[in-house]
């Protein structure tokens, strides 16, 4: 590459007078032939080699909504692109029905379509089996949600933070109703977020984030609440037993769960590392406890450099208050593209890997494309079964991340897990933090589950152990310290309520 001249700007070659209206030929050569984008960083002068899939899943105007970077097409990939455009003629007809409505509008057909035979008309949906087959996966509440109008969902969260508002400044609360508080304002969250996501998952991205944002910020605002109130040692009590009394629906009672027990495990991963001792206790044992596991994952690395600092990358420090509202979020709507039909670690007859890995996808697309949740949120949400690459796992950043390396065959993953973005959507760490954590209490949550189907809930103390047989030693799903800090969390939470009983 002889130097920037050389270069191809993607934005005024896929905006040009002429492509206008027709970009998607280009977008759909770049995308199959993996052509790399050149990233070049205005203000820090750092460039990088990126899928193009990649940003455009992202964003899918990434070139012209970004001030700090500059995108182009290298002189090779710019080649390839002209020489398949030259090649096959692309049937603009077909690709215009392979395209959502809003997208399909967009592309010229050229020539004009010939008219076609009327298409056989669609099977007829059963609403009453569907609705039947959505409460019982959504609870019974789902119904009464999903025939609200959108400004009385947003009252009912604006409602639900001044609830919460109100116990945080009691000093002396009932634990009951702090409980029950909790469980619903979580529930009605998580089913106003799916029920508006079902509306706007059929409309164009702009239209859909002008009719998800005052659910978003209201969604935010609520959560900073309960994420306080959380915080004020609630996690001790019997609010998981609570729970599980009082809810319904598979998924709904998951989400809240999870939501809840995450925000726990937040606190208390806090509270843990803003002193001293417990770094070094983990620093001390690290090379015979822990050097093993991490050189697995860092095989390209000296054992003896491998160390906190090279698995957490910049070290394990404490999660400020605006990165943890933005994670808790995250936990909050994880599930948020999952189907009726999806259920939890159950028997082989209902496990239907497709679906599963589909509702991943879903939510990811969905809270990217449709609201204006910040990134941390959506990641979360994307990457939280990735497993540190096990076949077992699935999810966005491995998908990226083998691209990645097809265009960087020299690249190496020097670090872990980062707590910040700019590492892993550079390709520097292996996975992101809160997704980590979130595989966790994902995992666990799931087989302790006293609703289960297929199988028989796992106590406390079996699911620890097969999670760190099957998921940390026979293969390194889960992480390793992550997983013993939780392991801390729950044995501490379950014997302050074993005291409380006494």
């Amino acid at each position: 590459m002889s130097g920037k001249e050389s270069l191809v700007p993607l934005i005024k070659f896929l905006t040009q007078p002429g492509y206008k209206g027709n970009n998607i030929k280009y977008i759909d050569i770049i995308q199959k032939e993996e052509i790399p984008i050149f990233c070049k960083n205005q203000k820090t002068q750092k460039n990088r080699l990126m899928p193009f899939k990649t940003l455009f899943d992202n964003k899918e105007d990434f070139w012209h909504q970004n001030q700090d970077w500059e995108y182009y097409l290298m002189p090779d990939g710019f080649q390839k692109l002209k020489d398949q455009l030259a090649a096959k003629p692309i049937d603009w007809d077909e690709k215009k029905q392979q395209l959502p409505p809003a997208k399909a509008e967009e592309v010229k057909a050229e020539p004009e379509p010939k008219p076609k035979p009327k298409p056989a008309p669609e099977p007829v949906v059963n609403e009453v089996e569907e609705l039947e087959e959505l409460e019982a996966s959504f609870g019974d509440d789902y119904k009464t949600f999903s025939e609200m109008s959108s400004e009385e969902k947003i009252n009912l969260l604006n409602q639900d933070k001044d609830k919460l508002n109100a116990l945080l400044e009691q000093k002396d609360k009932d634990e009951e109703e702090v409980v029950e508080i909790l469980i619903d304002t979580t529930k009605n969250a998580a089913l106003v977020n799916h029920t508006v996501l079902e509306e706007a998952i059929f409309r164009a991205d702009d239209e859909a984030k002008k009719l998800t944002q005052d659910m978003v910020d209201s969604t935010h605002e609520m959560v900073k609440s309960s994420a306080q109130l959380i915080s004020q040692d609630v996690f001790s009590n019997e609010l998981m037993n609570t729970l599980v009394e009082k809810s319904n629906g598979t998924i709904i009672q998951h989400m809240t769960r999870v939501y809840l027990n995450g925000i726990a495990f937040l606190t208390y991963y806090n509270k843990l590392v803003s002193t001293s001792s417990a770094i070094q206790k983990i620093r001390v044992k690290f090379a015979g406890q822990y050097r093993k596991f991490y050189k697995d994952l860092l095989p390209h690395l000296d054992a003896d450099d491998i160390n906190l600092e090279q698995v957490f990358y910049g070290g394990l420090r404490i999660i400020p208050p605006d990165l943890f509202n933005k994670w808790a979020v995250g936990f909050l709507i994880h599930d948020i593209g999952k189907a009726a039909a999806v259920e939890y670690h159950e028997g082989e007859s209902s496990y239907d890997r497709k679906i599963v890995i589909d509702h991943v996808k879903q939510g990811y697309k969905s809270i990217m494309t449709k609201t204006n949740y910040p990134m941390e949120a959506s990641l979360v949400t994307g990457y939280h079964h990735e497993y540190y690459g096990d076949p077992s796992g699935y999810g966005y950043f491995r998908a990226y991340l083998a691209q990645y390396k097809k265009q960087n065959p020299y690249a190496t993953q020097d670090y872990c897990i980062t707590f910040d973005l700019e590492p892993i959507l550079d390709y520097q760490a292996l996975a992101y933090f809160p997704a980590k954590v979130l595989e966790i209490i994902d995992v666990f949550d799931s087989v302790t589950d006293p609703h289960r189907v297929y199988r028989k809930p796992m106590t406390t103390e079996e699911a620890l152990t097969m999670m760190r047989e099957d998921f940390v030693e026979k293969h390194h799903k889960i992480d390793a310290i992550l997983f013993d800090i939780f392991s801390m969390f729950i044995r501490e939470k379950e014997a302050n309520n074993a005291a409380k009983k006494r």
